[in-house]
Parts: structure tokens; sequence; C-alpha cells
């Protein structure tokens, strides 16, 4: 159940505007992701206050969540903010600007906007994983190795020169954005000198060139759980590239694959595997050897087995992703018909054939007691 958007933000039900809104400033600059960069839980705080301060600084949407509570809000457009960006793009005003500017800056120890500083994230980086069925069946770790951007050693990430720091902007005054003023419009646009950064570099570090980061070489290894799918997504936090001047590192996102096995179909859970059995397997029946993902096994075909029946192991398929159990392993019959046979055979089946003339089954003789009806 939804947690009550009073409750998040800290503030009585009869709070002014301006009491909402200085209560989600202070949630914002306590769950910020960049005070609490690996806490998830603070992540989940920083967007659970945005999604409070949509709802209760829109005076419509505040007067249907106060007169029915979260059903009020159904069929109301109410941003999801499934990112930061999205927190950012929507409170820029909060978020290193207007009357809460001052107290932002503070926060980052220099003027720049909350928005500029998560322009500074590292890339994500995406990368194959092709898996057998057998290690969809079983789970697997498999190590990759990447060549990427990692933060530079000589100057911890500054860009800046080893006992050198980057300065502060004074075309802008650190902030990363001018402002120009044309009678009652004022238009913001990214500082020309320092491209946005809010700082400059007057001695850059040799090694990396002023940008913090190196070409690096790393293994991971990636835990793949079993009964994965073709097609889904792992996501390793952190493991992209590096972020610009000490920015936070990007995502890496392995994307997975599975090879087309030899013998088995995948449908969901379940495998597939088709068996061809003889004539004589299918009518007299047998005792035949199979494949399962764990190796052979042996198992009884009844006395006249059909073309096209099914045999269906239980649990011999592929464990559910959420753990809920194992598949089935389902075996598909197919009576192969020799296409040539010795003289000896041709002896053997003719006799048969004429011994199932006496004793043709009672399907076939329906069969053809309705063909010379229809054709009369």
């Amino acid at each position: 159940m939804a947690r009550d958007y009073y409750e998040i933000l800290g503030v009585s039900r009869d709070a002014s505007s301006e009491e909402i809104r200085s209560a989600y400033r202070k949630a914002a600059l306590k769950y910020h992701p960049d005070r609490n960069p690996t806490n998830k839980e603070a992540e989940e705080n920083f967007k659970e206050a945005a999604a409070a301060y949509e709802v209760l600084s829109d005076p419509e949407k505040h007067r249907r969540y106060d007169t029915f509570g979260h059903e009020g809000l159904r069929g109301v457009p109410v941003r999801d903010f499934d990112s930061f960006s999205d927190i950012f793009e929507a409170f820029g005003d909060i978020f290193g600007g207007g009357a809460f500017g001052d107290v932002f800056s503070d926060f980052f120890g220099r003027g720049r906007t909350v928005r500029e500083e998560i322009r500074r994230r590292g890339a994500n980086l995406k990368c194959q994983i092709e898996l057998s069925l057998e290690d969809v069946a079983e789970g697997v770790e498999k190590t990759i190795e990447l060549t990427r951007p990692v933060r530079c050693q000589s100057c911890s990430g500054s860009g800046a020169r080893r006992g050198t720091s980057p300065s502060p902007c004074h075309t802008c005054a650190g902030r990363g954005e001018v402002e120009q003023v044309h009678g009652f419009f004022a238009i913001r646009s990214t500082c020309p000198r320092c491209k946005g950064d809010g700082e400059v570099i007057e001695s850059p570090c040799p090694d990396c060139r002023g940008t913090g980061t190196v070409k690096g070489k790393r293994e991971i290894t990636v835990k793949i759980p079993p009964g994965i799918e073709a097609g889904s997504r792992l996501r390793i936090q952190g493991e992209g590239e590096v972020g610009e001047r000490g920015g936070p590192s990007g995502d890496l996102y392995c994307f997975i694959s599975v090879r087309k096995h030899s013998l088995f179909e995948r449908d969901g859970d379940d495998i597939i595997c088709n068996l061809p059995l003889t004539f004589t397997q299918a009518a007299l029946g047998a005792h035949v050897e199979i494949p399962t993902l764990k190796g052979l096994k042996t198992i009884k075909i009844q006395k006249g087995t059909q073309p096209g029946e099914t045999i269906r192991l239980k649990g011999e398929g592929l464990p559910n992703i959420g753990g809920y159990g194992r598949g089935d392993l389902v075996l598909r019959l197919f009576v192969e018909v020799p296409r040539k046979l010795s003289k000896e055979q041709e002896k053997l089946l003719s006799q048969y054939a004429q011994a199932e003339e006496e004793t043709a089954s009672s399907f076939r003789k329906e069969f053809y007691r309705k063909l010379r009806t229809y054709f009369k």
C-alpha cells in the first residue's frame, strides 16, 4: 500500500504551500543521490518525496488527494519519477535555482546546479553474454573483460595536475550557466567558458589531459541466476564509465542470449525433445534411452504408442527464475517409417500385412465404410 504523502514529507494535513515546499527541500537534501551514492533506501526515499511533492504542490491534485486519498488520483496525470533526471527536470526551481539556490550551492560546495552535477555521471555500458541451455538450468558465473575509461590515479579524477585543483569559473561565478536579461525576459544558457562545468582547469593533469579518466581494463564476474530467459537484461550498478572529474560511474547492462541446443527446444520453463521410435518400438513397446539436462535416462514406451503422442517427465525442465519449482521435459514421439527394406524385411512385413487385414482396427473399418458410402 502506498505511503501517506503527508507522512513522507513530515507535515500536517493543514500545512501551507510554503511549509510543503520547505519540507520537500529538506527531504531532497537528506536523501539526495550525491550524498547517498550507494544507499538504495535513500534512493527510494528521494523518489517518494518527489512523488509526494508532485501531488501536494498542485492545488487540484492536492484537493483530490485530501478528499479521496490515493484513489482520487486515478485518471489524473501523476509522474512516476523512475529516474533522478525526471525529478531534476520537474523541480528545477528547487534544485540549484530559485529561492533555494543558495542552500544547494552550500551543499555541493560551489554554486553549480544539481542538473549540471547529474550530467557529469559516467555513461552506461552494455555487453552481450551468451549462455548454453545447461547454464540456464544451473545458473552460472561469467567473467567478462571490459576496456573502458577509468578514474585517473594521478589526479584522482579531478583533471587537474597533482598539487593543483580546478578553480571556479569567473564568467559564470561557478554556476555553469550565464543569464542574459532582455527587458522582462531572462535567458539562461550554458557558460561558454567552462561549458557548463562551473570550473576551469588552469593546469591539466598530463596523464588524462584534464578529463579525469584514462583507458583501463577490468574483469567483472556476473552472476547469472538459473532460469533466466534469452533477451533478459542484467544491470550491474556502478560498472559503467566513470564520470568526468570525479563524477559517479554509470551502470553496465548485460544482455542475455542462449545458444540453440542440438536436442532441446525451450517453451517457458519446459523443454521439448523430439524422440524418434521405430515401428516395432511403438507397436510392441520398449525401453529407450532419452536425454535430459542431467544426463541419459531410460524410460518405458507403452505398447501401441501412436505418432504425435507426448510423454511428460515432471521436474526435468528448467527452474523458474522466480523460485517457483521447475518445468517439465516433454517428449514428442515420432514413428519412423523405413525408406529401404531388405528382402527378408519385406517378406516379414508382407506376412504381417495379410494378417493385419484380418484384424483391422475399428477406426480403420469405420473410415472405409464412410468412404464407400460417400462415393456411392
